[in-house]
């Protein structure tokens, strides 16, 4: 994961310098809390009566280069950009860039 900084950024958290630790109070509680993170690849748009007709080996064009950046989605807002990459015998994701979340 990418350092508090980092954090700090995505949720337009504060504090001046990493210093020591002092994690706020009030947001102690959720830092155990589990999140669902999804990694877009790309988006496409196809009518009903065309999907139906989609078969084994059927292939849907995304709207994305292969060397683009896919969108990184925690509990349903985006948070980020990375590369999709393999780890061992998993994909997973790079993180690039950190989307600022305020509000």
């Amino acid at each position: 994961m990418g350092s508090q900084d980092d954090i700090d950024a995505m949720f337009g958290g504060g504090g001046g310098g990493g210093g020591g630790g002092g994690r706020a109070p009030e947001l102690s509680a959720i830092y155990d809390t589990e999140v669902e993170v999804s990694v877009v690849l790309g988006t496409s748009t196809i009518r009903v009566r065309d999907l139906l007709k989609l078969g084994r080996g059927a292939i849907v064009e995304l709207d994305r280069k292969i060397d683009d950046l896919s969108d990184i989605i925690v509990s349903g807002r985006k948070v980020g950009s990375g590369e999709v990459t393999i780890v061992e015998d998993k994909i997973a994701v790079t993180f690039r860039e950190f989307a600022r979340i305020n509000g």
